[in-house]
């Protein structure tokens, strides 16, 4: 009888089931559930303007200079100064950047990342500075990374574009005031450099000479932790460093290096109100013999407690505000 037969085949198996069942698997209650705020036309896979961006992010990350982000009058990058841009991952350090203000070319994101909330404002910041926003594949953003942590967004930022020691003369001498220049001999630390170059903004200097090696240079790191004054603060760099002091020198400032024996205490260091060049020694070993003796007098900071020495930025901040009170 039709409906009745037992051949293979003809029947469904014991504990199978096929077709309909009970119940929607979920798709229904997941029917109705938010998709979350519309993401920016430039994260929007085949909108012009993602296409745009995407264009514009692969121009930038080829070019061997950037923008700092911010202008200081005659800033240019010199020649031979070429570095590569960077990258910096994770999204505590991405949200950090964007709020000081750090230049950079484009920020990328992980499909579905913007769930989060500190790549959400990320990525709000970014559109609001006019950055490119770039949506990957997780996979895509590992290869950028080279498999180093990411949390799902990376900000490609470009190198720093170094002025030339001579033009923190020319800056000084059209300030009106006494030049002020901070000149650092093997700071090796970016945050040390970032915190130096927000002490000399607040106290009224006319700007930072680093050496060309072995020193630390403009990363983003040091972009973060000047909390944006490097867009107003110029930081030159230096071939030769002690040739760049002994020419500043010649052009009348007095050139004082900062050293926990110095032959003069601070107290009594008189000569404030005249063009000044203070160097900050390395973190460990302090002034280099060649840049000791190209300086004209060294300066200790006197201390009241057992503590030998300070941080480079916490002594260059200590200095840089007595310097700026007996100016005033």
């Amino acid at each position: 009888m039709a409906g009745n037969s037992r051949r293979r085949g003809a029947i469904r198996k014991d504990g199978t089931k096929k077709g309909a069942v009970t119940g929607s698997g979920g798709q229904r209650r997941r029917g109705l559930e938010g998709r979350g705020p519309t993401p920016p036309k430039e994260m929007r896979p085949g909108h012009a303007a993602a296409r745009k961006a995407k264009a514009v992010a692969k121009k930038s990350a080829g070019r061997p200079t950037g923008s700092r982000g911010g202008s200081v009058a005659g800033n240019r990058r010199r020649p031979g100064d070429g570095e590569t841009p960077e990258t910096v991952l994770g999204r505590n350090p991405v949200l950090e950047c964007l709020r000081a203000g750090v230049p950079a070319t484009a920020l990328q994101v992980v499909v579905g990342s913007t769930t989060d909330e500190r790549v959400a404002e990320a990525v709000h910041l970014a559109a609001g500075m006019g950055i490119s926003i770039l949506e990957l594949q997780r996979g895509e953003l590992d290869r950028i990374a080279g498999g180093a942590l990411h949390q799902g967004v990376a900000l490609q930022v470009p190198p720093y574009e170094y002025a030339h020691p001579d033009e923190l003369l020319e800056i000084a001498s059209e300030s009106g005031t006494p030049g002020l220049i901070v000149a650092l001999d093997g700071v090796t630390d970016p945050r040390n450099l970032g915190a130096i170059v927000r002490s000399v903004g607040a106290f009224g200097g006319h700007g930072v000479v680093v050496p060309q090696r072995r020193a630390a240079g403009m990363t983003a790191v040091a972009w973060r932790t000047s909390a944006g004054t490097a867009a107003r603060v110029p930081v030159a760099r230096a071939t030769n460093l002690t040739r760049t002091l002994r020419e500043y020198a010649e052009a009348g400032y007095m050139v004082a290096g900062l050293d926990a024996e110095g032959s003069v205490d601070l107290d009594h260091f008189d000569l404030a109100a005249d063009p000044l060049v203070l160097v900050i020694g390395s973190e460990g070993k302090g002034l280099s013999r060649l840049v000791r003796q190209t300086c004209d007098v060294t300066v200790s900071i006197p201390m009241a407690g057992p503590v030998e020495s300070l941080n480079a930025s916490v002594a260059a901040g200590v200095v840089l505000a007595e310097v700026a009170r007996r100016r005033r």
